[in-house]
């Protein structure tokens, strides 16, 4: 029975949904033909409407797999069981609507932007009143832009809005129900951010290690400024990833529960700090006073945006890419305190991290097939190659070994330790903590990320501590 006649007309991004489907479109579009970006001015100037359309023509959105607002979609089920109209009324493209409409199954009527018309704050309340009247129909908003049709509505739902919104909607309009934005978004910056990714900059140290200058003060704030300036543009770059791998998050079983991917961070705050700690981390390279620290910078961002667009998809080169970002912080790090990285250091480091981005590609296909998945969505990978990844990285780990075998033997090694035949009892430590990471991997008990299980592992810390130890004997002069 309709107990209430008066039609509830519900807005779609940043209310029932927790997301903006025109930025979840372009940054789709981004990723799958980077040039178009240059024709989003033109399509621009031709209104907002023509621009909204033209990417609807050429993306597909996975629509089953948004994040919805919950509190609100049970509110509006309810409301649907007990007869009364609910229309979907929406400034993203019609195209969007209409499957997000076809998907919940809840509404009678959806009203969207068209090629002609962008239907948002005036021209949405100037819609509404025509078909329902003045003060005729509640509505649900969430933004500023909302005022102009609450001003001409019954009742308003206020939905994910500022105290201070809530007070301007209550000043035009009787507010009927508030469904609070999430409590401080502080954490979920931090886990945006990834922070505990900074731990991966430690690599920058490792000239200074290897050169046995960490007790120089100057060197040592030189690296210092280094670690911050790569956490800052690889925290950019995290942000970026996420925002282009929306979709294949969301089906993904752990990625799925990331800040933009779950809603919990409005993409639009996401793509402003993009460029903003990108700035940040190039004003800080420039105290570093070294120009092929910033150029190794740029390099790393410029591989990680084309990891991030395409090379991620290219079967086995992303693995290669992931190796090489790792060995980048390495030179990084030389660059900044003015060593020239050792030829055994890079070697070592390329295959152990090939080793290491194998890890994490053989453990995402591992949990894909547990769940019954053939294949890693938006990846090259079949759940059929786990034997070949298995087998390549384990190679790659022991040619690691190898590396540093050649090395004990070496001058480079006799010039700096007074026992460098001490350093032999780092391959069978290294050649036992690789052999552990594969077998935990096997098993499904790797981190999709072996960095940080490496950090967090307690084995892998004690083999840490040997490895220090057993450097320490060598005595370096």
């Amino acid at each position: 029975m309709n107990n209430n006649p008066i039609p509830l007309c519900v807005d779609l991004d940043g209310t029932l949904l927790n997301s903006d489907l025109l930025l979840e479109a372009a940054l789709a579009q981004l990723k799958q033909a980077p040039l178009s970006v240059w024709q989003w001015p033109r399509w621009l100037a031709a209104g907002k409407a023509r621009l909204k359309a033209e990417i609807a023509d050429r993306v597909q959105l996975d629509i089953e797999t948004l994040p919805y607002h919950l509190e609100l979609l049970a509110f509006l089920r309810e409301q649907k069981a007990q007869g009364r109209c609910l229309v979907l009324v929406t400034a993203s493209h019609r195209r969007f609507a209409d499957r997000v409409a076809e998907q919940l199954d809840l509404f009678d009527r959806v009203l969207a932007t068209d090629s002609e018309h962008n239907l948002a704050g005036r021209r949405k309340a100037e819609t509404l009143v025509e078909l329902y009247g003045e003060r005729g129909f509640d509505y649900a908003g969430n933004a500023t832009v909302d005022l102009a049709v609450w001003r001409h509505a019954r009742r308003a739902l206020v939905v994910n809005a500022a105290p201070a919104l809530m007070a301007r909607a209550s000043a035009v309009c009787e507010v009927e129900r508030i469904f609070a934005r999430p409590a401080s978004p502080w954490r979920q910056w931090l886990r945006a951010l990834r922070l505990y990714q900074w731990l991966k900059n430690v690599l920058i140290f490792m000239p200074l290690a290897a050169g046995h200058a960490l007790n120089q003060p100057d060197k040592l704030l030189l690296g210092i400024l280094a670690f911050l300036s790569f956490g800052l543009c690889a925290s950019s770059a995290y942000l970026l990833n996420d925002l282009l791998d929306l979709s294949a998050d969301r089906r993904h079983p752990r990625k799925r529960s990331r800040p933009f991917a779950a809603g919990q961070l409005p993409i639009a705050h996401g793509i402003a700090a993009v460029p903003l700690l990108l700035g940040m981390a190039f004003g800080l390279s420039l105290w570093v006073d070294s120009p092929y620290f910033s150029v190794i910078l740029a390099g790393y961002y410029v591989f990680t945006l084309a990891y991030s667009l395409r090379l991620k998809r290219v079967l086995m080169l992303d693995t290669i890419v992931l190796a090489g970002l790792y060995t980048l912080r390495i030179m990084a790090g030389a660059a900044a305190v003015s060593i020239l990285p050792s030829f055994w250091l890079l070697a070592f480091s390329m295959f152990l991290f090939l080793s290491l981005a194998l890890v994490k590609r053989y453990s995402e296909l591992w949990s894909l097939r547990e769940q019954g998945e053939l294949r890693a969505s938006g990846r090259g990978y079949h759940v059929d190659d786990l034997n070949l990844l298995q087998n390549l990285g384990g190679a790659a780990g022991y040619l690691a070994v190898l590396v540093l075998a050649l090395y004990v033997n070496s001058e480079a090694s006799r010039a700096l330790y007074e026992h460098p035949t001490v350093i032999w009892l780092l391959c069978p430590v290294l050649l036992y903590w690789i052999s552990r990471v594969w077998l935990i991997a096997h098993r499904g008990e790797m981190h999709d990320d072996p960095i940080i299980f490496t950090l967090t592992d307690r084995h892998s810390r004690l083999m840490l501590l040997v490895c220090v130890l057993i450097v320490l004997c060598a005595l370096p002069k």
